[in-house]
């Protein structure tokens, strides 16, 4: 299986990459970014634009990205302290430009978008970035895509990833001591990085009987896996590869 990863940099998609890296079933990973993810593995590729937005209608695109046949989506931002107008070109606009020029390049492929818990698909609700989040979701699924959202609630990051964001490295700090009492006491509200890293190449493999996933869904999805990952070969950019 061939995947595209937008969003490796960040916390979800850092987790996403290393599970797809150590699945023998996942022949080939192309990263689409802004920085480089500083991972060298012989199935990894990446494109890296300062703009992505250009990216979507750059000559040639269309045939980089085709071939491929699943997209982890999980390029997104805070909306603390931003306006809905730029909260939305980055959550709902650049998302429909990759989903649409995916959809163009091979209608069939399955199409997987960290959304989030609370996401409100009647577009109604008070809170903007729900809102947008549900518009984003509704739009998706209109296309000819296999589109699966997925909606974690609180995530664990794992094997040493962290958030890109302060607040949420402060909030993880806090919080990540409690991990295995939040889990015991609230199962079904509560995943992993690496849970979100096995449910999507389980769903992008199998399927799902939903195009909506919860994290009680995504946490039966990681589990019915039951497959070993193999082990990860990846090394720094900067360390040269052992002599043959």
């Amino acid at each position: 299986m061939k995947v595209i990863v937008f969003g490796a940099t960040g916390m979800v998609g850092r987790g996403v990459l290393r599970e797809c890296l150590r699945d023998d079933t996942v022949s080939e990973v192309l990263v689409v970014g802004r920085t480089a993810t500083g991972v060298a593995h012989p199935k990894l590729r990446e494109i890296l634009r300062q703009d992505l937005d250009a990216l979507m209608t750059e000559d040639g695109i269309a045939d980089q990205l085709s071939g491929y046949d699943a997209c982890f989506f999980c390029l997104g931002v805070s909306a603390a302290g931003m306006s809905e107008e730029a909260y939305r070109r980055i959550t709902h606009d650049l998302t429909l430009a990759v989903a649409g020029a995916l959809s163009s390049a091979r209608p069939d492929l399955t199409f997987v978008y960290v959304s989030g818990q609370g996401t409100d698909r009647t577009e109604r609700s008070r809170s903007m970035w729900a809102r947008v989040k549900g518009r984003t979701e509704n739009d998706l699924l209109a296309l000819p895509l296999r589109t699966y959202l997925f909606r974690p609630g609180y995530i664990q990051p794992l094997h040493g990833i962290t958030s890109r964001t302060r607040l949420y490295r402060v909030i993880y700090g806090v919080t990540s001591p409690l991990y295995p009492l939040l889990r015991r006491l609230a199962p079904d509200h509560v995943t992993t990085t690496e849970q979100l890293g096995r449910a999507m190449i389980a769903v992008a493999r199998d399927g799902a009987p939903q195009r909506v996933l919860h994290t009680r869904d995504i946490n039966a999805s990681a589990l019915a896996d039951g497959r070993r990952a193999a082990p990860l070969t990846s090394r720094p950019r900067s360390t040269p590869p052992p002599p043959s």
